[in-house]
C-alpha cells in the first residue's frame, strides 16, 4: 500500500479543504509530520484510515463525532484518499454521518454515512480515467480489506504504530495483553473451538446422563419383575448387570418347569371329580323323569271329560263347514232386499219433492216422464235462437269498449301533439354537450395511454429495486465467501510455514548444504506433520482466491448494471408509483365520466329524430281514428237491431207457460232433464226390489235344506255350531297334543332305566359340586401361578434385551464423554496433563508472543547498542489470573532480566518501538507479505538521548528498504532539523491547516 494524495475537509481540526500530497513526501522515503500539541498531527492519520475503514483507531473512535467543530453549518465533513493497494490505483471518498440544519424551516436533520470507491484504470480511449466501484459502505469495507490484506485493529498496529499504544503494551498485565492480541491476531477461532469443547461436553454428559437414566430404570423394572435387588455397584461397573438379568432369566425358566407338573396333576384331580358330578346329576334327573312321567300320568286322567267335550265340541263345527256358504248367501240376499226397498223410498221422496206432488207410485212416475219428454223436445227447437240472441249482445258489448278506446285515442294525439315541440326543445342542449364530451374522451385515452406507460416503466423499477437487492445480497454473499477463502489461504500458509522445516528437509540430499544452515550434515531432518500443507496445497488455495474475486467481480457487474436500468426506468417514470397510479385513477375516473356522457350522443340523436317523425305522423293518425269511430258507430246500430228482432222470434216460440222476457231457458232445460231422470230411475228401483225379494226367498230355502242334512234341526243351529278355521285348528291341536302326552307319559313309565333310577339311593349333588369345585380352584390357581411365573420369564427376556440396548446406546456415549471431558480440560487449562495450565487462545497468543519478541529484539538490539532484548516467559505476574504472556527486559550488560516498569522513559520508548516493529512484522507475514510502502511512527521521540535518537533513526532508515517510505510524527525540535522534508500543521482559531517544507 502507497498513499498518494489525501484531501480533507471539515474533519477533526480541519474546518477548510486540505489537501496533503504524500507523492512529494515520498520522494525523500522519510519525511517529518510536526506541528504544536493539539494542531491535529494525529487528525491527519485519523483520516487516512477513516478514507480506508470508515472509522478512526484509538480511544477517539468511541466519540462519534468526526466532523470539525470549525467547520461551517453547511460543510460536508469528507476525507478524498489517493492510493496503491496491490497495484491497483484507488480514490475512496468518504463522509461520516452528520447532523445539518434543515434548508427550509427550524431544526436539524441527519445526513447518512457514504462512500465512493473508484479505480482509475485506461478507457476506450486509452485515456486513464476514474471509474466507480462501489458506494455501499459494507461492500467497500470489504473490499479495502482484501486489497490491503489486514482489517482495521492490524492496519493501525502496522502501518501506524500508535502514540503511546505500545508503552502500555509493554507494561500491560498478560489479561491486558491478552485482549490486544487477540484482537490483531484475529484468534478468536480457537476461542470458538474451546467453546464447542465446553457444549460438547455438556451436551455428552447430558446425553449420558439420559442413557443411564435410562438404564437405571431398565434396571428398576427387572428389579421390580424379577422381586429380588439390583446389584448396588452397576453404575461403576455396567458389564455386572448382563449376568445378573441372565441369572434371573434361568431361575423363572426352572421355577415355571417346576409349575406346569403340578398343573398337569391338578388337572387329572379336576377331571375325575368332573366325572363323578356328572354321574350324580345324570342319576338325579333320571329319578326326577320318572316322578315328572308318574305326575303327569295322573294329571291326564283328570282331564279325561273336558277332552270328550273338547272331541265333541270339535265334530260339530267340523259338521257345520258345509252349511257356513248357504247361510252366509241367505243372509246376504235378505240385506240386498231390504236395500233396494231402501232406495225405492228415497228416490221416490226425492222426485215428490221436485214436482210438488205426494203419494207417487208407479204410473204418476211414467206419467211424469212422458210431460218431461215433451217439454225438452220444445226447448230444444228454440235453444239455437236464444243463443243467437246473446252472440250478438257480447259483440255490441265489445264494440262499445272499442268505441270508447277510438275515443280515448283521438284524445291522446291531440295532448301530443301539444308536447312534442317542448321536448324537442329540450333535448337539443344535451345533445350539443354529449358531442363535446366524446372529443374530450378521445382526448383523455391518448393522456391514458401515455400514463400507462409511465406505470410500466415504475412498475420496472420496482421489480429491479428488488433484483437489485437480490444481486446484492449475492455479491455480499460471494464477497463473505472470498473472505473466508482467504481466511483459509492465511490459515494454509500459516501451516506452511510452521512445517516449513520438514518442506525443506525433503529437499535436502545427502552430502549436499543445508540452504538454512550451511550444514553438510543432516543428523536429524524434520518430518512434515500429517496433513500439512505444501505448495500445491497453497497454490489451489490461491487459485479458488482469484477465482472468487472473479466471482465477486461479475456480481458487482451486475449489481451496477440492473442500477443503472433502474435509474432508466425512473427516470421515464418521472414519479413515485403510487402518485402515478393516483393520477391514473383520477385520468380513469374522468374518462369513464366523459365516455358515460358521450355515450348518450347516438340516443339523443335518435331520440331526437324520432320525435320530428312522430310529429310528422300524428295528423294523419287522427284522421284514421276518426274515419274508424264513425264505422264503429254504424255498426252498434246495426247489430241493435237485430237482436231485438232475435228476442221476438223466441218468445213466440215458447208455451205459454214459459213465454216472457225473463224465463231462463237454461234452468229450465236443466229442471226438467232432472225430472225426466229421477223418474226413469224410480221405475227402475221397483223392478229392482221385485227381483231382490224372490232371490232372498230361495237362499234360505237352501240353507234350511243342507243344515237338515248335516244333522242340525235349523240353520241357525248349525251357525251356532260354526267355528273359525283358526279356533277348530288350534282346538284340534289341543286335542292332538293331549293324544301325543298321553302317549309320552306311557313311553316314560315303561322305560326300564327310568325305573331302576326311581329303585336307587338319591346321589349327594352338594357334596359332588363342593369336591368338583375344590379341584377346580386348585387347578386355576396352579394355572394362574405357571401363566404368572411364564410372564415374569417373558418380561425379563424382553427387559434383558432392553438393558442390552441400553447399555450398548450408553457406553459410547460414557467414553466419548470420557474423551471430550479430558480434550475440553486440556483446552481449559484445567487438566493435570496441562502442566503450564494454559487455555488453548492462551497458548497460541503466548506463541504468537514469542514471534513478536523475537521480530522485535532483530531491532532492539541494534537500537539499544547490543544492551537489551526481550524475553517472553509464561510465568505468571503478580496478582495475574492467566500467564503465558508475561514479558521481561534483559540487560545483557549485566545479566539480569526485570520488568519492564523499571525502565526509564528513553528506554521504554526504544523497547516499546522495537515491540511495535516486531508486531508489524509478524502481522505483514502472517497477512502474506502485504505490502505497506507507507509507514508511520507516532510520538515518543523526545525521551531519547542523541545516542539512542540516532540509533532509532538509523533503524527507521532501514525500514525505507524496498522504497518504503516513513512518516515521523513528532513535535521534537531536533528532529526537524534531522528530516529535511516535512509536512506541518499549524492551530488556528478557525481550524488547522497544512504546509509542505523540503530543505
Amino acid at each position: 500500500m502507497r498513499l498518494h494524495q489525501l484531501e480533507v475537509t471539515g474533519f477533526g481540526p480541519f474546518a477548510d479543504r486540505v489537501r496533503i500530497d504524500f507523492d512529494a513526501l515520498s520522494d525523500a522515503g522519510l519525511f517529518l509530520l510536526s506541528g504544536p500539541t493539539g494542531a491535529g498531527k494525529s487528525s491527519v492519520l485519523d483520516a487516512v484510515c477513516f478514507a480506508l475503514y470508515g472509522d478512526v483507531p484509538g480511544d477517539r473512535a468511541s466519540a462519534k463525532r468526526l466532523r470539525s467543530d470549525h467547520a461551517g453549518d453547511d460543510v460536508t465533513p469528507r476525507v478524498v484518499l489517493e492510493a496503491t493497494l496491490s497495484g491497483r490505483r484507488f480514490r475512496i471518498d468518504r463522509s461520516p454521518a452528520w447532523t445539518r440544519p434543515k434548508k427550509r424551516g427550524t431544526g436539524t436533520t441527519t445526513e447518512q454515512a457514504r462512500v465512493v470507491v473508484s479505480e482509475r484504470r485506461p478507457s476506450a480511449d486509452g485515456t486513464d480515467q476514474w471509474h466507480p466501484l462501489s458506494t455501499r459502505l459494507d461492500e467497500a469495507g470489504h473490499l479495502v480489506t482484501r486489497l490491503v490484506g489486514m482489517t482495521l485493529p492490524q492496519f493501525c498496529q502496522v502501518a501506524l504504530l500508535p502514540q503511546g499504544r505500545f508503552q502500555a503494551f509493554l507494561r500491560a498485565r498478560s489479561e491486558e495483553r491478552h485482549v490486544l492480541l487477540q484482537q490483531v491476531f484475529q484468534t478468536e477461532r480457537f476461542d470458538r473451538v474451546e467453546r464447542w469443547l465446553r457444549d460438547r461436553r455438556v451436551e455428552l454428559r447430558r446425553s449420558a446422563e439420559a442413557h443411564q437414566a435410562a438404564v437405571a430404570d431398565l434396571v428398576s423394572r427387572v428389579s421390580e419383575v424379577g422381586a429380588v435387588p439390583a446389584p448396588s455397584d452397576w453404575a461403576q461397573e455396567p458389564a455386572i448387570l448382563t449376568a445378573w438379568v441372565e441369572e434371573l432369566v434361568a431361575t423363572t425358566s426352572d421355577a415355571a418347569a417346576g409349575q406346569a407338573v403340578r398343573v398337569e396333576k391338578a388337572a387329572a384331580l379336576e377331571t375325575s371329580a368332573a366325572d363323578a358330578s356328572a354321574a350324580g346329576a345324570e342319576l338325579a334327573s333320571r329319578q326326577a323323569a320318572h316322578a315328572a312321567a308318574e305326575q303327569a300320568a295322573a294329571a291326564r286322567a283328570a282331564e279325561h271329560d273336558d277332552h270328550v267335550a273338547r272331541t265333541d265340541r270339535a265334530a260339530a263345527a267340523q259338521r257345520a263347514l258345509g252349511v257356513r256358504p248357504l247361510q252366509q248367501v241367505a243372509v246376504a240376499a235378505r240385506a240386498v232386499a231390504e236395500e233396494a226397498e231402501q232406495q225405492v223410498r228415497r228416490s221416490r221422496a226425492e222426485l215428490a219433492g221436485l214436482v210438488g206432488e205426494d203419494g207417487l207410485d208407479d204410473h204418476r212416475v211414467a206419467d211424469h216422464v212422458r210431460a218431461a219428454t215433451a217439454t225438452l223436445t220444445d226447448l230444444a227447437r228454440v235453444r239455437p235462437l236464444q243463443r243467437q240472441a246473446d252472440d250478438l249482445d257480447d259483440e255490441l258489448s265489445t264494440l262499445a269498449v272499442a268505441r270508447e278506446q277510438t275515443r280515448s285515442a283521438l284524445q291522446q294525439l291531440a295532448t301530443r301533439a301539444q308536447e312534442l315541440p317542448a321536448a324537442l326543445a329540450d333535448l337539443a342542449p344535451r345533445l350539443e354537450s354529449a358531442t363535446a364530451a366524446r372529443a374530450r374522451a378521445a382526448e383523455l385515452g391518448a393522456g391514458l395511454v401515455t400514463l400507462e406507460g409511465r406505470i410500466a416503466a415504475a412498475t420496472t423499477a420496482e421489480r429491479l429495486e428488488v433484483e437489485v437487492a437480490a444481486a446484492e445480497q449475492a455479491w455480499r454473499a460471494a464477497t463473505e465467501t472470498r473472505l473466508e477463502a482467504r481466511e483459509a489461504l492465511v490459515v494454509i500458509r500459516e501451516r506452511r510455514l510452521d512445517g516449513m522445516a520438514a518442506e525443506i528437509a525433503l529437499k535436502l540430499a545427502v552430502g549436499a548444504c543445508c540452504p538454512v544452515c550451511g550444514s553438510a550434515e543432516h543428523p536429524a531432518p524434520a518430518v512434515p506433520a500429517p496433513g500439512a500443507p505444501d505448495e500445491v496445497a497453497e497454490r489451489d488455495a490461491r487459485r479458488t482466491v482469484d477465482d472468487l474475486e472473479a466471482v465477486v467481480e461479475a456480481h458487482a457487474q451486475q449489481v451496477r448494471g440492473l442500477a443503472a436500468q433502474r435509474a432508466a426506468a425512473l427516470a421515464e417514470a418521472g414519479q413515485s408509483l403510487a402518485e402515478l397510479r393516483v393520477a391514473l385513477e383520477t385520468l380513469t375516473a374522468e374518462l369513464a365520466d366523459a365516455e358515460r356522457e358521450a355515450a348518450a350522443a347516438d340516443s339523443l340523436a335518435a331520440r331526437c329524430a324520432a320525435l320530428t317523425d312522430e310529429l310528422a305522423s300524428l295528423s294523419d293518425e287522427r284522421d284514421s281514428l276518426s274515419t274508424v269511430a264513425t264505422r264503429q258507430d254504424t255498426d252498434a246500430a246495426v247489430l241493435a237491431s237485430r237482436v231485438a228482432i232475435l228476442r221476438e222470434q223466441v218468445a213466440a216460440a215458447l208455451p205459454d207457460s214459459a213465454a216472457h222476457d225473463d224465463i231462463d231457458l237454461e234452468a229450465l232445460t236443466a229442471r226438467l232433464q232432472s225430472v225426466e231422470t229421477l223418474a226413469t230411475q224410480c221405475l227402475d228401483l221397483a223392478a229392482h226390489l221385485v227381483r231382490a225379494r224372490g232371490d232372498a226367498e230361495q237362499a234360505g230355502a237352501a240353507a234350511r235344506a243342507a243344515a237338515t242334512e248335516a244333522g242340525f234341526d235349523t240353520a241357525d243351529e248349525a251357525a251356532d255350531a260354526w267355528l273359525p278355521a283358526t279356533e277348530l285348528s288350534a282346538l284340534q291341536g289341543r286335542l292332538e297334543q293331549h293324544d301325543r302326552e298321553v302317549a309320552r307319559v306311557a313311553e316314560l313309565l315303561a322305560d326300564a332305566d327310568l325305573r331302576r333310577a326311581a329303585e336307587a339311593a338319591p346321589p349327594d349333588l352338594d357334596q359332588l359340586a363342593l369336591d368338583l369345585r375344590r379341584a377346580r380352584e386348585s387347578a386355576a390357581a396352579a394355572r394362574v401361578l405357571e401363566s404368572s411365573l411364564l410372564e415374569r420369564h417373558r418380561r425379563l427376556v424382553g427387559l434383558g434385551a432392553d438393558v442390552a440396548a441400553a447399555l450398548a446406546a450408553w457406553l459410547p456415549v460414557r467414553d466419548e464423554l470420557d474423551r471430550v471431558a479430558d480434550l475440553a480440560g486440556m483446552v481449559e487449562g484445567k487438566h493435570p496433563d496441562n502442566r503450564w495450565q494454559m487455555r488453548l487462545s492462551a497458548y497460541v497468543l503466548a506463541h504468537r508472543l514469542g514471534q513478536v519478541v523475537d521480530a522485535a529484539n532483530l531491532r532492539l538490539s541494534a537500537m539499544s547498542d547490543q544492551r537489551y532484548s526481550l524475553v517472553h516467559t509464561g510465568q505468571r505476574g503478580a496478582g495475574e489470573r492467566r500467564g503465558g504472556l508475561s514479558l521481561l527486559v534483559r540487560d545483557d550488560w549485566t545479566g539480569d532480566s526485570r520488568d519492564p516498569a523499571t525502565l526509564s522513559g528513553g528506554e521504554t520508548f526504544v523497547v516499546s518501538l522495537a515491540l511495535a516493529l516486531g508486531l508489524a512484522d509478524v502481522i505483514t507475514d502472517e497477512a502474506g507479505g502485504a505490502d505497506l510502502d507507507t509507514l508511520f511512527v507516532d510520538e515518543g521521540f523526545g525521551s531519547l538521548d542523541a545516542d539512542t535518537l540516532e540509533d532509532v533513526m538509523d533503524t527507521l532508515d532501514t525500514l525505507r528498504d524496498g522504497g518504503r517510505v516513513v512518516g515521523v510524527v513528532s513535535h521534537v525540535p531536533e528532529l526537524q532539523t534531522r528530516i529535511p522534508t516535512q509536512l506541518r500543521v499549524h492551530r488556528g482559531r478557525h481550524g488547522s491547516r497544512t504546509s509542505l517544507h523540503v530543505r
